[in-house]
């Protein structure tokens, strides 16, 4: 992304502006005037009128064309083609009808130049671009009325949402989350609206490490793990690609066997990523998960995504699927410390399903086989993945047993592995894919010879950590 000048900006946009007879925000005004009294006065059923409106609001683009084409022709009308624009507008048609009914200076984060930004905010009258992992504040603002009025067009998408909420959640039609705090939650003139989106545009082993998510040479090895059918959980803080390094696992799945992914939020497109696998894709958040809880049990599919495990409830429904003996289970959960994990875990299935924590803990470990744990560096557009770790329990004391087999150097930027697979894991590789297995095994010998672990990054000389 090239680097933003406002003193070069505002250059241009004087050079812009000079000689014409209209001024962008009279112009803006005028036309909006004009199209209001058409509609007024528009003859006959006014419903074609108000569903190209809505739908134009919403995002089609057939619409959005419509209006675009209308205002061109009025622009010509009034002799008004050479007036100025904002340089953060396509055109001057484009900034015209997105000032007047679309997403005002916001939009210009869904254009091609800015494709590449996963996250944008409105704080108050600011707006900001995530920009080279650091949110960048943009030269565009956007006034209290305005916010309201694109708060209200946002909000024609979930027409159920009552307009005086103080929080509002959703999705555009392009995919793009949306999340609303109101002045009531935030301090006055300061309310917030951010738009989040997944950016990665091929999701490979090879794409992730071309970012630097992930070793090249670790590519065999985590391949291989994805074919043996390992119960995996990527962890890590937001914003760490949990959900990105999830996708490419998937990817890398077997399109033939069949899967259920439960989301609350639908942020994971698979049918897109794999579409011709026969994977069931269902949003539910706590109340209809509840009551769909006992059919995935009870389906026969080969395996189980819970996408953004948030609550208590999903991860109660995961671990009850993966106590089955369901393979190739896939989570993501935010957590700090993956030694935590377990117990992380079992605070919330026992915050909302009640229980003896210590128990739950254990059937957490013992529903998954390895860890993989993602980091943010200082500069945020770059991620890590920052460890790799066994689990299981002990027999037949039943202690939970955490064990690194990959360790990121944070100063060094490089990876380091130990050689070590414990029987469980084997018997379990072995059942499920044994060439797979067997390709895993000579990887991790292969990475801990050429990478072999310091002791000063063992947790205690040996790699494990116990839990009880």
């Amino acid at each position: 992304m090239e680097e933003f000048y406002l003193d070069t900006y505002l250059e241009e946009q004087s050079k812009r502006t000079q000689g014409s007879k209209w001024k962008f925000d009279e112009l803006c005004a005028y036309i909006e005037t004009c199209f209001l009294k058409e509609w007024e006065t528009e003859q006959g059923d006014l419903s074609d009128v108000l569903r190209i409106q809505k739908n134009a609001i919403i995002g089609y683009k057939d619409e959005i064309g419509y209006f675009k084409e209308k205002i061109a022709a009025k622009l010509r009308d009034l002799d008004a083609l050479a007036t100025g624009f904002p340089a953060w507008y396509e055109s001057l048609e484009d900034g015209i009808y997105h000032e007047n009914w679309g997403l005002a200076g916001i939009a210009q984060w869904f254009s091609p130049e800015y494709g590449n930004s996963s996250s944008a905010k409105i704080i108050g009258e600011r707006i900001y671009f995530l920009l080279n992992g650091r949110m960048t504040r943009m030269p565009q603002i956007i006034k209290t009325e305005r916010r309201e009025q694109l708060v209200r067009a946002l909000l024609l998408l979930t027409p159920e949402e009552r307009m005086d909420n103080e929080f509002h959640e959703l999705y555009r039609i392009d995919g793009t989350r949306v999340t609303v705090f109101r002045e009531r939650m935030t301090k006055k003139e300061q309310d917030v609206i951010v738009f989040r989106r997944y950016v990665i545009p091929t999701y490979s082993f090879q794409e992730q490490a071309a970012r630097g998510t992930i070793p090249y040479d670790s590519i065999p090895l985590l391949e291989a793990m994805v074919d043996t059918g390992y119960n995996v959980a990527f962890t890590g803080a937001v914003r760490t690609a949990k959900t990105t390094f999830l996708s490419t696992w998937q990817s890398r799945e077997d399109p033939m066997l069949e899967g259920v992914m439960v989301e609350t939020d639908p942020e994971i497109p698979l049918h897109r990523i794999m579409p011709d696998a026969p994977i069931l894709q269902l949003i539910a958040d706590n109340e209809r998960l509840g009551k769909i809880t006992k059919n995935l049990l009870r389906s026969d599919a080969d395996y189980f995504i819970m996408a953004e495990a948030r609550d208590g409830n999903a991860l109660d429904t995961a671990i009850r699927i993966a106590s089955k003996g369901t393979r190739r289970m896939k989570i993501t959960f935010h957590c700090r410390d993956p030694f935590e994990f377990p117990y992380d875990v079992a605070w919330e299935i026992v915050n909302a399903k009640g229980g003896d924590i210590h128990f739950a803990a254990s059937r957490v470990a013992g529903s998954f086989d390895y860890l993989l744990h993602f980091i943010q560096q200082k500069d945020k557009s770059k991620k890590r993945l920052y460890g790799i770790y066994e689990i299981g329990l002990t027999h037949p004391l039943r202690e939970i047993r955490i064990r690194q087999i990959c360790k990121y150097d944070t100063s060094a930027d490089r990876w380091y592995w130990i050689n070590s697979i414990d029987q469980q894991k084997k018997r379990t590789g072995i059942e499920e894919n044994p060439d797979g297995y067997q390709r895993f095994s000579e990887e991790l010998d292969r990475l801990s010879l050429a990478h072999p672990m310091p002791d000063e990054f063992r947790e205690d000389g040996k790699g494990n950590r116990c839990l009880s």
